[in-house]
């Protein structure tokens, strides 16, 4: 995990409580995501971090792949460096949009508190 999204990782982890992480460092399976999440309620999923750099989310190929086999139970958490505070959560099915469109795909949701919220109240109904 780079530097960047090791603090979005601090961040992401201080403020969701209710949710056990794991931060995956796996060579083995390129494009597995950074994180994964294990709620309360038993629901386990992904999150993929991301900080952009002029509305640009880059993604390696292997990414692409893996969101577009694991459409479901995934999330894409991005953080905006021109921004700060500017949280963008999407669905990891929409990765194509977010390859295409960077920063400008319509999220779930938006800003540091509701991603953070959505997150760590709404596991097994945010992702679709």
């Amino acid at each position: 995990m780079a530097k960047p999204e090791q603090k979005l990782y601090q961040i992401l982890k201080k403020n969701t409580p209710s949710i056990l992480w794991d931060r995956i460092e796996n060579w083995a399976i390129p494009g597995l995501p950074d994180l994964l999440g294990y709620a309360q309620n038993g629901f386990f999923f992904t999150v993929e971090l991301k900080v952009a750099k002029g509305g640009k989310i880059k993604f390696s190929p292997h990414q692409i792949s893996w969101h577009k086999r694991h459409p479901t139970n995934s999330l894409i958490l991005v953080s905006c460096s021109d921004e700060r505070g500017k949280f963008l959560l999407f669905p990891g099915r929409r990765i194509m949009e977010l390859v295409e469109k960077g920063i400008e795909a319509e999220p779930i949701c938006k800003g540091q508190e509701e991603v953070m919220n959505e997150i760590n109240e709404q596991p097994g109904v945010l992702v679709p």
